[in-house]
């Protein structure tokens, strides 16, 4: 006999399919816009996903119920990248039942980090990764801000030259760390970046972002939110004039369009744990982008 909660969490999940479905099944026949990868030309949607926060539940709860709902809305929506990390508070281990149970583990391109301040640490750390990720390699692995990074980027290259992650790269958060992630980007072969984005820090663009076009670097942007902080200073206020024209129907769609209108950006990885979100989110990633007085405009309103 079933629980009463498991009635519930079982109705809170059909009811959130089916309120999701239409959009899927006019999303499946347009396909998100999609970046190289400037190392193998490999083709990356612009819309991806992030665990912080969002995938931090406990196996099997209501909660953990419904980001099933919210990864059948971001794969069947055309969703491809998800990037976690092993001390986002269990996130990977959610994310790794997750794609197993669901079957996405072949759709995903699956990112994540190296967080530790040894060798010996790391190496533990990864078998930790793996085993949470219910997986035996995964696509990207990155050195999470900055942490160590003289150690461990070469044993994020041992790493690849053993088959264990197709790609490797460094992370940072902050406007404070760009600086050093340009200096890493001129002197070490990466095939991606992790930086901050918005626009109201939209110090990347100055630089870091021309950088990474001229030495082929793909560049993941996390905070296009700014932590959520965003929404709370448009609470009520009306999209500029102009969003419609550009596809625009959310303030979430017209910050991560901002992130993606910008040529150097591969995928940025806005994280939630609601299917409704999800859904919203990735009708940013379609044509048209933002124009260059566009962007200006909304940086001058957030400054």
């Amino acid at each position: 006999m079933y629980a009463r909660r498991d009635v519930l969490r079982a109705g809170a999940t059909l009811g959130a399919l089916a309120a999701v479905s239409p959009w899927l099944q006019a999303a499946a026949q347009r396909s998100l816009l999609t970046r190289a990868i400037p190392s193998t030309g490999e083709a990356l949607p612009v819309i991806g996903a992030g665990t912080s926060g969002s995938f931090e539940v406990e196996p099997d709860s209501a909660q953990y119920q419904q980001l099933k709902v919210v990864l059948k809305a971001f794969f069947e929506g055309g969703g491809k990248v998800i990037d976690t990390s092993p001390n986002y508070g269990g996130a990977d281990a959610i994310l790794g039942q997750l794609l197993e149970e669901g079957g996405w583990h072949a759709r995903c391109f699956l990112a994540t980090k190296i967080a530790a301040d040894s060798l010996a640490d790391a190496k533990a750390q990864w078998g930790g990764s793996l085993a949470s990720l219910r997986t035996e390699k995964v696509d990207l692995l990155q050195v999470h801000n900055l942490r160590d990074w003289r150690t461990q980027l070469p044993y994020a290259r041992e790493l690849k030259q053993q088959g264990k992650t197709r790609y490797i790269g460094i992370t940072h958060y902050l406007r404070s760390g760009q600086d050093d992630v340009a200096r890493i980007v001129r002197s070490e072969p990466l095939d991606f970046i992790q930086i901050n984005y918005s626009v109201n820090a939209p110090e990347a663009a100055r630089e870091l972002l021309p950088l990474c076009q001229d030495k082929g670097v793909a560049v993941l942007i996390n905070r296009a939110f700014d932590d959520g902080r965003l929404f709370a200073k448009v609470k009520g206020q009306a999209l500029p004039g102009w969003a419609a024209e550009a596809g625009i129907g959310s303030w979430a769609q017209l910050f991560l369009k901002f992130a993606i209108s910008h040529p150097a950006v591969t995928t940025v990885i806005p994280a939630t744990s609601r299917p409704d979100r999800q859904v919203d989110q990735l009708k940013a990633g379609h044509e048209p982008l933002l124009t260059p007085a566009q962007q200006q405009a909304l940086i001058k309103q957030f400054e």
